[in-house]
């Protein structure tokens, strides 16, 4: 039986950089320190920050180096979980238009980058919330992922 969660400590953002068409998704990869997984822009919403779109700018900056999206938008989509410590987190997922020819500058949270197709993105990133998120922006953009990863 799965404990109930309680209530929200801390409120995090992610940011799922995607070009069209076709659709691909940059996806970005862990060091081996934390798993060598493939995941998006992710981080804490800080007391300073006066909205979640403020956190994820912040986090798009700090871990891509990406200053002027072309768009962000809620994908209306959020996850509670239980993080290491016990706590409570809330995860609010965007979806953040760039060109194609965008080239992040890695912070240290990442050590590669990749453009890959939503199928590929779909297998690679680690984590189910993740896959959920990445689904619900091929829906909002009327893509089909071709396998049912």
């Amino acid at each position: 039986m799965t404990e109930p969660l309680g209530p929200v400590v801390q409120e995090c953002v992610e940011g799922y950089l995607y070009a069209t068409p076709p659709l691909e998704l940059l996806l970005f990869r862990r060091p081996p320190s934390r798993g060598r997984i493939w995941v998006p822009v992710s981080g804490k919403v800080d007391p300073e920050d006066r909205t979640f779109e403020a956190a994820l700018t912040r986090e798009l900056v700090e871990e891509t180096g990406l200053t002027n999206p072309a768009s962000l938008e809620a994908l209306d989509w959020h996850v509670r979980f239980r993080a290491e410590n016990g706590d409570t987190w809330q995860l609010h997922a965007y979806a953040v238009r760039v060109p194609r020819s965008f080239e992040p500058v890695l912070s240290p949270e990442h050590d590669a980058f990749e453009w890959v197709s939503l199928d590929e993105a779909l297998g690679r990133l680690h984590f189910e919330d993740n896959q959920a998120a990445v689904r619900r922006l091929a829906e909002r953009l009327g893509r089909v992922p071709s396998s049912k990863v």
